[in-house]
């Protein structure tokens, strides 16, 4: 009961009736489902609840994603929605070091003539080249394979 007295969920009956929703009515995804079950679970707003092992074994989660919501219940102050759904990713959280410059370069390097001694280049060889060339970032082998295959080129 730790984290009932330290965290509170006190929910209103709008709350209340937004979570029941969730829980019983359309699609949502079942992460959510179980996170506005827990809140309703949790919710001391309608008298004194169960210790969290019997909340946990009715809802069928474990003690820790009932202390996990809880906490984050509280830090976004209350916010239900907040609370039951994903958190905002930064989109994409890495830019991706491959444009369309980068792309044009390898693919017209990937058509030139390969390196005496060589009857081709391979995707190692690319690697290897990649590297020595200026204005392209070093790019692993297999970046290198698939930014190939997504443009239809072919090693022969």
């Amino acid at each position: 009961m730790g984290s009932q007295k330290k965290r509170p969920v006190v929910l209103t009956a709008a709350d209340r009736e937004v979570l029941g929703r969730v829980t019983t009515t359309g699609v949502h995804p079942a992460s959510v489902i179980r996170r506005a079950r827990v809140l309703l679970a949790l919710d001391t707003s309608a008298g004194e609840i169960d210790s969290q092992d019997a909340i946990a074994a009715r809802v069928g989660v474990s003690v820790e994603t009932l202390r996990l919501v809880a906490k984050r219940f509280a830090e976004s102050g209350g916010d239900v929605e907040a609370t039951i759904q994903r958190k905002p990713r930064d989109l994409p959280p890495v830019p991706s070091p491959v444009t369309g410059e980068v792309e044009a370069r390898l693919i017209a390097l990937a058509c030139s003539q390969p390196p005496a001694g060589r009857a081709r280049w391979s995707l190692r060889l690319l690697e290897k080249h990649v590297a020595l060339v200026e204005g392209i970032p070093d790019l692993d082998h297999s970046t290198i394979g698939r930014i190939l295959k997504k443009r239809g080129c072919v090693l022969i």
